[in-house]
């Protein structure tokens, strides 16, 4: 398709370019809107509408720049990652100095996992004696002295529930206990 417009370097209408790419290319004429529409999508062909008809042009001129543009930049990110690669070959060679492999480095090395080791075996102790921990006694006795002010709370609730009920409705206290599910031990904590 590219080539009906390079050889003529005309511009044509949809319904030239439908005439000609089945007579010159052997391009089927109901697939050319389609090809020439992707075509216009890549910007390959360009296009524009003058009144009521649409026209569509490449010359050869302008894939020559593109190609030459597209060239340019590939060249600079090659050139830019040429860079980075000898930045990092410099950083990876600055670091191996004073890391060579000798036998004190190796035993550094074995030493610094072994206290590794020994660290976590210490933290899983301090996690199995973490109940006897003050802090956490400490909490513990808080969220203890919440829930009870809360349970006794609904004890409060549930006693002032009970006492309008006998008074609005005439009913006896066992009754409204077993009607809702109240025990007959219930009481506020100490």
């Amino acid at each position: 398709m590219m080539e009906i417009f390079f050889e003529t370097k005309d511009v044509f209408q949809l319904k030239d370019v439908e005439k000609i790419a089945p007579k010159e290319k052997g391009i089927t004429s109901m697939s050319v809107k389609e090809i020439l529409q992707s075509l216009v999508d890549d910007g390959m062909v360009d296009t524009d509408r003058i009144g009521t008809s649409n026209y569509f042009w490449a010359f050869p001129s302008k894939a020559l720049h593109a190609r030459k543009r597209k060239l340019g930049e590939l060249e600079s990110q090659f050139a830019e990652s040429n860079q980075k690669k000898e930045a990092l070959q410099k950083s990876i060679e600055k670091s191996k100095i004073g890391r060579e492999d000798t036998a004190e480095r190796a035993a550094l090395i074995e030493e610094l996992a072994a206290l590794r080791q020994k660290k976590e075996q210490l933290k899983a102790e301090i996690d199995k004696y973490r109940e006897c921990d003050p802090d956490v006694i400490e909490e513990m006795r808080q969220t203890n002295k919440v829930a009870k002010e809360a349970a006794n709370r609904w004890t409060d609730n549930i006693f002032a529930i009970k006492s309008w009920a006998k008074r609005k409705f005439g009913f006896e206290e066992s009754r409204i206990d077993k009607g809702f599910g109240i025990p007959e031990d219930l009481d506020y904590i100490d």
